[in-house]
């Protein structure tokens, strides 16, 4: 024979909600963890992508006898420009790989203040927030 029920069964609402409380402050940290190391993963993938234009920069020059102009930029190793004899390329796969992580393109000088060229990115800002983040360059 069973027994009338002493509101023992079941869950308060307060205890509902405590617990609740708690897992949106978990989720909260984990969110803040996760977005700090999303922006430091789009950093170094902007020291990688330097380093590898870098690469290609060396290949064109290897085969044109100089690296692009500034004028012709970084485009030119994606598709040949009228002034580049022995043009060998592509030296990358896509243009996309011009852009950042952050979708801005890439700031190319030849010849450069630093070395025979400079190669950089104004970081996720774009360069628009007054130095907010510091740029990420080939020197």
């Amino acid at each position: 024979m069973r027994k009338p029920n002493d509101g023992e069964a079941g869950y308060t609402l307060v205890e509902l909600l405590v617990v609740l409380a708690i897992i949106g402050l978990l989720a909260t940290i984990a969110t803040v963890q996760v977005m700090h190391y999303y922006a430091s993963a789009k950093v170094s993938t902007a020291h990688a992508q330097i380093t590898s234009l870098a690469s290609a920069l060396d290949l064109y020059k290897l085969d044109v006898g100089r690296y692009p102009t500034t004028q012709e930029g970084l485009q030119a190793l994606v598709t040949k420009p009228p002034t580049a004899e022995n043009w060998n390329g592509p030296y990358v796969k896509n243009a996309a790989s011009l852009n950042d992580p952050w979708g801005h393109t890439y700031i190319y000088v030849s010849p450069g203040q630093h070395d025979e060229y400079d190669l950089s990115s104004n970081g996720p800002d774009g360069g628009t927030a007054n130095g907010a983040d510091p740029p990420i360059h080939n020197w």
